[in-house]
C-alpha cells in the first residue's frame, strides 16, 4: 500500500502559497460581512485546534464529531484532525436526541465541534456520553459559551508556534481513516471507513489531469501552479454529506477556494449571487431540488446573474433530469459541464453523466464509471444486452468497511474472482452500448431532497401513536425532493386521528425531513401472512390515490 496523506499534502499547499485565499464565508445578500481566511490563517488556525484536542486527551485516531452547518471551522476542524491523525465524524445537523445519541456512542467520539444553536440539545445530552470529554463551541449568534465548552475561537489560536505544519505526538500514516456516515440499507446511520491513501488517490485518479504521483509530496509542490490552482468551489448541499464534504475536500487539495453560504437552508437567489460576486468555478448540488429553483430565478431575472465563470456543476443523491439540465445550462458558459454522478458512501464511481449545451444526458441514463461493472446475484459479470439484472460493483479505491460492523461489511464488500468489490445494492442493467438502466437500491429506501430515509424508522414511530395500528411507507415522485415520503396507514381509533396530529408524533422523535407529507388511510396495509408488506403495490396505490384527490380539487 502507498502511504499518502492528506494532512501532508494541504501543508505542502500552504507551505507553497500562504497567502492565496484557501476559505471564505459570505452572504451574498448581505447580512453580515464576509469572513475570509489565507492559506496560512487557515493552517494555523487548525494547528491551535489540533493542539486543543490533544491536550484534552484525544489519542491517536480517535472520533472527533462535526455537528454544524456549513461554515469554515467545518473544514478547518477537519483539517486539525487530519494533522493530529484524529478521525473527523460527520454529523447530520438534522437529527434530534436519539439519533445523536446512537450516532456518537456508534463512533465513539470523544469531542464534538458545535454550533452555538445546539447548545441546549447538548446540554440535555452529556450526562449520556460520559466518553465525550471535549465540545468546542462555534458561535453563531444564539447564545453565550456554555460552561462546559471552550470557545472554538479560543482553540484556534491556540497554535503552537507560528509554522504552518504541525507535529503530533505520533506519526501520520496513509491508513488514517475518515469516517462518513450514512444511513445506508438497514435504517440506522453506519460509519464507512475510507483510508486517506485511498481517498486521496481516488479523487486523483478523477482529474482531468491527474498529478503525477512518483515524486511523493515533494513532487508535487511544483505541480500545484500548472493545473487546477486557483479555482473557487461552492458546496451548496451541506458538508455533513458526502457530495458537499468531497466537493470542498476537493476544492481545497487543488490548492482553491472554498466558498461557504451563510444562508442555512438552500437559497437559489443567495446561491446566484454567490457564483456571481465569487466567480465560482465549480458546485456541488442536490439535482432538480437545487437546479429548478435556480432555474425559475434565473428566468425571473435573467440579466441579475452572471454565471460566466461556471465551468463544472456536480450532483449526487437525487434525480436530475434532463429537462431542468437543458433549461440551467442555457444561462451558463458553452462549456459548462453538468455532471449526474452516480455513487454512494460505499462506492464512489459507480457510474457519470456528463451534459454540456445542447447535449444534456437523458434523466438517469449513466456512464459506468472506470473501476465498475454489474455483477448477477450468481457472481458473474452481467455482459452489455443480455437484459441481466444485478449490483453495481466498484473496485480499486474502494473503503475498508463499516465501523463496528463486521457483519454488514462482509455483505456490502465482497470478493469475486479475487476481487474486492464495493456492492452497495444499486441493482441495473447494462444496455447494449455499455449504459446502464437503473432499477434503484435492492432495498425500499426512500430518497428525498438528497436524503436517506428508511421506511421502517418511520413506521416504528408512526405505530407508537394511539391512533395508529399500522403503518407503512413509500415514497411517491415528487417535482423538488425526488421523492416525498407518503404514510399509509390502518386506524384503531379513527374519531381521534388527526394527520397534522401524526406527523408532529413523528416530528418529535425523528428529524423533519423523515416525517411523512401525507398520510393516507386504508382499512388495512395489506400485509402478507409473513408480515411482509407489498411496498411496490402501496407505492402505486398511494400515486393513484393522490392524483385522484389532487384532480377532484
Amino acid at each position: 500500500m502507498s502511504d499518502w496523506h492528506h494532512a501532508d499534502i494541504l501543508e505542502a499547499i500552504g507551505q507553497h502559497q500562504p497567502e492565496a485565499p484557501a476559505q471564505a464565508f459570505v452572504d451574498p445578500l448581505g447580512g453580515e460581512p464576509a469572513r475570509r481566511y489565507s492559506q496560512a490563517e487557515m493552517h494555523r488556525r487548525a494547528n491551535g485546534v489540533a493542539a486543543t484536542l490533544i491536550a484534552r486527551g484525544a489519542k491517536r485516531q480517535d472520533k472527533v464529531a462535526q455537528y454544524l452547518y456549513n461554515v469554515p471551522e467545518y473544514l478547518e476542524s477537519v483539517l486539525a484532525c487530519f494533522k493530529a491523525s484524529l478521525v473527523p465524524v460527520n454529523t447530520n445537523y438534522r437529527y434530534v436526541e436519539g439519533e445523536l445519541l446512537y450516532l456518537w456512542d456508534n463512533a465513539d467520539v470523544v469531542a464534538v465541534v458545535f454550533h452555538g444553536c445546539f447548545a441546549s440539545r447538548i446540554a440535555d445530552l452529556r450526562s449520556k456520553m460520559p466518553g465525550i470529554h471535549t465540545w468546542l463551541w462555534v458561535d453563531d449568534g444564539s447564545g453565550p459559551c456554555p460552561d462546559w465548552a471552550i470557545p472554538y475561537e479560543q482553540a484556534a489560536a491556540a497554535a503552537p508556534d507560528g509554522s504552518l505544519a504541525f507535529e503530533a505526538p505520533w506519526p501520520r500514516s496513509g491508513d488514517d481513516l475518515w469516517l462518513l456516515y450514512t444511513g445506508g440499507t438497514t435504517g440506522m446511520p453506519k460509519g464507512v471507513m475510507w483510508r486517506l491513501d485511498d481517498l486521496w488517490l481516488l479523487g486523483n485518479d478523477g482529474r482531468p489531469e491527474p498529478f503525477d504521483l512518483s515524486g511523493g509530496v515533494e513532487g508535487l509542490v511544483p505541480q500545484f501552479d500548472e493545473l487546477l490552482m486557483r479555482r473557487v468551489s461552492l458546496p451548496a448541499c451541506p458538508l455533513m454529506h458526502g457530495t458537499g464534504f468531497l466537493t470542498a475536500l476537493g476544492g481545497m487539495l487543488n490548492g482553491g477556494t472554498v466558498i461557504t453560504l451563510a444562508n442555512r437552508r438552500f437559497d437559489a437567489v443567495a446561491t446566484l449571487e454567490a457564483i456571481t460576486s465569487e466567480k465560482i468555478n465549480g458546485m456541488a448540488i442536490v439535482g432538480d431540488a437545487f437546479a429548478r429553483p435556480m432555474v425559475r430565478a434565473l428566468e425571473a431575472e435573467p440579466d441579475r446573474f452572471d454565471l460566466s465563470s461556471l465551468e463544472a456543476v456536480v450532483s449526487s443523491g437525487a434525480m436530475w433530469s434532463a429537462e431542468v439540465k437543458r433549461e440551467f445550462l442555457r444561462f451558463c458558459p458553452p462549456a459548462t459541464i453538468l455532471t449526474d454522478s452516480l455513487g454512494s458512501s460505499e462506492s464512489i464511481g459507480m457510474g457519470r453523466s456528463d451534459s454540456t449545451a445542447g447535449e444534456a444526458t437523458e434523466t438517469a441514463s449513466f456512464v459506468l464509471g472506470d473501476n465498475a461493472c454489474v455483477i448477477d446475484d450468481d457472481g458473474n459479470r452481467v455482459e452489455p444486452g443480455s437484459g441481466v439484472l444485478g449490483r453495481i460493483a466498484v473496485t480499486g479505491h474502494i473503503p475498508v468497511g463499516y465501523y463496528k460492523d463486521p457483519e454488514k461489511t462482509a455483505a456490502i464488500f465482497t470478493e469475486v474472482d479475487g476481487v474486492r468489490y464495493s456492492m452497495a445494492g444499486d441493482y441495473a442493467t447494462v444496455e447494449a452500448d455499455g449504459s446502464l438502466k437503473l432499477y434503484g437500491r435492492g432495498s425500499v429506501c426512500i430518497n428525498s431532497g438528497g436524503e436517506k430515509i428508511f421506511p421502517e424508522e418511520v413506521e416504528e414511530v408512526l405505530k407508537t401513536h394511539p391512533s395508529v395500528r399500522d403503518a407503512v411507507c413509500v415514497g411517491v415522485p415528487d417535482e423538488r425532493f425526488g421523492q416525498a415520503v407518503t404514510a399509509v396507514v390502518e386506524l384503531d381509533d379513527s374519531e381521534g386521528y388527526s394527520e397534522p396530529d401524526v406527523i408532529g408524533w413523528v416530528k418529535r422523535e425523528l428529524a423533519s425531513y423523515k416525517a411523512p407529507k401525507r398520510i393516507l388511510v386504508r382499512d388495512t396495509v395489506g400485509r402478507a401472512a409473513n408480515g411482509k408488506a407489498d411496498y411496490n403495490g402501496l407505492r402505486d396505490w398511494a400515486v393513484s390515490e393522490l392524483a385522484s384527490r389532487e384532480a377532484a380539487r
